[in-house]
C-alpha cells in the first residue's frame, strides 16, 4: 500500500470514528421513540434542509449520475432535471401541510402511522400493508449505498495489477466497513445522530462536488477548447455529446428515454426518508427557510455531478468502460490530487459523505417501520416504548445484514438498485401522500388499492418477463415509475369515489389543516 492510500485510510478510520461519537453523543438525548424516530420535531432549517437533501443525494449523485454522463453526454442529464423539479414541488407543496397534518392527526412518527390516522384504520391494514412495502424497498436502497460504500474503497485500496479477484477481496472488506460503522452510529443516536451527521455530510458533498469539477476544468482547458480536448479523447463529435437531445453514441434521445428520465421527479413525493424530515421540522417559518436551502443545495448538486461526469471525459487519462464508469469521480480526484494523500481525502470526504448520509436514514425509517407500525400495530399494540424501541433497533441490524448480502456482488450497478428502489416508493406511496393531503375525498379502500397497485405494478414491469423472455421495461425501455405512478393514481380516485364518502370526522380534520399554525 502506497503512502497516500495508508494517509487516506488513516484519514477515513478518523472520519468514521467522528460519526460514531456523534451517535454516541445524541444517544442521550433520546428519551422516547418521538425522540428517537423524529428528533422531537425540533429540526432547524440548516439541519433540516441538509439532512433531506444529503439523505435523499446518495451515492448515485457522486457515482451513479456522473458514470452514466461520462458514457452518453449531456443526454443522460434529463435525470437531473426531473429530480430538481421534483425537489422544488415536494418542499413547496408537500412539506409545510405535510407537518401540519402529522401532528394534528395523532402526531405521527411514521408515514404509515400518518396513513393509517388520516383514514382512521382502526383495523392497521394500511400501515402494515406500508411498513411492509417500506421494509422490501427500503433494504435494496441501502444495498445501494453499502455498494458505493465498497466501490468506493475497492477502487482505492485494490492492486489493479492483482487483477479482479483482489478487487473482489477489497470490495467486501470495504462492504463490511460501510455497513458496521453506518449501523452503529444509527443504531445508538436514532434521528438526532443521522440529522447531525447528514449536516456535516451535505456540506462536505458540496465542498467536494464543486471543487473538483472546477480544478479539473481550469487543468483541463488551460491550452486548449474543451472541445478539442474530447476529440482527443476519442469524442468524435464533441458538440453532439454536449447536446442534452443526443446521445453519446450520436442518436437522438427519444421521447421515451425523456419521458422516463424527467419522471424520477415523481419520487419524491413518496420517499419516506426525505418526507420524514418535513414532519420533524420546528415550525412552518423554518420550513420556508429550509426550502430556499434546499432547492440552492440540489441545483449546485445536481449541475455539479453531470459536470463530473463530462469534464472527466476529457480530463482522464485512463478512460473508462461500463464496468468502471461509477468510479469517474473517484479516479477524477486521484488523478487531480496525484501525489498528495491528505487533498485525495478531502476530495473523497464528500463521496463517503453520500453514501453514509443516505444509508443511514433509510436504516432510521425502515426501523421506525418495523417497530412503530408492525410490532406495535400487528404483533403487539399495547408494547411499551422501551420495547418498541428495542425492535426497532432490532430492525436497524436486520436490514443491514440483508442490505450487505444484496450487496455482495462487486458487479452490481449502483444506480440499477437506486432505480428499483426509487421506483417502488415513487409508485406505492406518491399519489397516496398527494390524495390524502389534497383530496378530501380520498378514502382508506382507495389508498391501499392505489399503493398495492403501485408496488406490484414496479415489479411485474421490472422483474416479470411478459413479453418474448423480456421484462416489460426492456421491450420499452420506458422506467416503471411512469407507469406505476400513473396506474396507482388512477386506482386510488376511481376506488375512493365507489367507496363510501369519509366521515365527518376525517372531512373537519382535513379542513381544519390550512387554518392550524404548528
Amino acid at each position: 500500500m502506497t503512502t497516500n492510500n495508508i494517509i487516506v485510510l488513516c484519514a477515513f478510520i478518523a472520519y468514521m470514528i467522528i460519526m460514531i461519537v456523534i451517535g454516541f453523543v445524541c444517544s442521550k438525548g433520546n428519551k422516547n421513540n418521538e425522540d428517537y424516530f423524529l428528533g422531537g420535531r425540533n429540526l432547524g432549517s440548516w439541519t433540516a434542509a441538509m439532512s433531506a437533501q444529503a439523505s435523499d443525494m446518495s451515492g448515485w449523485l457522486l457515482m451513479g449520475l456522473p458514470g452514466a454522463v461520462y458514457l452518453a453526454g449531456t443526454g443522460e442529464a434529463w435525470i437531473a432535471v426531473g429530480l430538481l423539479i421534483g425537489t422544488i414541488l415536494n418542499w413547496y407543496i408537500v412539506s409545510a401541510r405535510l407537518r401540519k397534518y402529522t401532528i394534528v392527526a395523532g402526531n405521527s412518527l411514521t408515514i404509515p402511522s400518518f396513513f393509517k390516522n388520516r383514514y382512521r384504520d382502526h383495523k392497521n391494514i394500511i400501515k402494515i400493508v406500508s411498513a411492509s412495502i417500506i421494509a422490501v424497498f427500503f433494504t435494496v436502497y441501502t444495498a445501494s449505498a453499502f455498494s458505493s460504500g465498497a466501490k468506493l474503497f475497492a477502487t482505492l485500496f485494490s492492486d489493479s495489477a492483482s487483477g479482479d479477484e483482489n478487487y473482489n477481496r477489497v470490495y467486501v472488506i470495504g462492504l463490511i466497513v460501510a455497513a458496521v460503522v453506518i449501523l452503529v452510529y444509527t443504531f445508538m443516536g436514532g434521528f438526532k445522530a443521522v440529522c447531525t451527521t447528514d449536516l456535516i455530510q451535505g456540506l462536505m458533498m458540496i465542498v467536494a462536488i464543486l471543487t473538483v469539477p472546477v480544478l479539473a476544468y481550469a487543468i483541463l482547458t488551460f491550452d486548449t477548447s474543451f472541445s478539442s480536448a474530447l476529440a482527443a479523447k476519442g469524442v468524435e463529435q464533441p458538440a453532439q455529446f454536449l447536446n442534452f437531445f443526443v446521445n453519446g453514441d450520436g442518436t437522438p434521445v427519444s421521447a421515451v428515454s425523456i419521458i422516463s428520465n424527467l419522471a424520477w421527479g415523481l419520487g419524491y413525493f413518496g420517499m419516506p426518508h426525505i418526507l420524514v424530515r418535513f414532519m420533524a421540522v420546528k415550525s412552518n417559518e423554518e420550513i420556508k427557510k429550509s426550502r430556499k436551502i434546499a432547492v440552492v443545495w440540489v441545483i449546485i448538486s445536481l449541475t455539479a455531478s453531470c459536470l463530473i461526469g463530462l469534464i472527466a471525459r476529457g480530463y482522464l487519462t485512463a478512460q473508462l468502460d461500463d464496468a468502471t464508469s461509477e468510479s469517474v469521480f473517484i479516479r477524477t480526484i486521484q488523478q487531480l490530487f496525484s501525489g498528495n494523500g491528505v487533498l485525495i481525502f478531502i476530495g473523497l470526504c464528500g463521496i463517503l459523505a453520500a453514501i453514509m448520509s443516505t444509508a443511514d436514514s433509510q436504516l432510521l425509517v425502515t426501523a421506525s417501520a418495523v417497530s412503530e407500525d408492525l410490532y406495535k400495530g400487528a404483533v403487539k399494540k399495547n408494547a411499551s416504548e422501551k420495547s418498541s424501541l428495542l425492535v426497532g433497533k432490532i430492525a436497524v441490524a436486520v436490514v443491514a445484514v440483508i442490505a450487505f448480502f444484496i450487496a455482495l456482488n462487486p458487479k452490481s450497478s449502483i444506480m440499477g438498485l437506486v432505480s428499483d428502489a426509487w421506483a417502488g416508493f415513487g409508485s406505492a406511496f406518491g399519489p397516496v401522500v398527494l390524495l390524502a393531503l389534497f383530496w378530501k375525498r380520498s378514502t382508506l379502500s382507495g389508498a391501499i388499492s392505489g399503493m398495492a397497485t403501485g408496488a406490484l405494478t414496479v415489479i411485474i414491469w421490472d422483474y416479470i418477463p411478459l413479453v418474448n423472455g423480456q421484462t416489460l421495461y426492456a421491450a420499452t425501455n420506458l422506467y416503471s415509475l411512469v407507469v406505476g405512478f400513473g396506474l396507482a393514481l388512477i386506482v386510488n380516485v376511481i376506488v375512493s369515489l365507489l367507496s363510501k364518502t369519509p366521515s365527518k370526522e376525517i372531512m373537519d380534520e382535513f379542513d381544519s389543516i390550512k387554518n392550524i399554525e404548528v
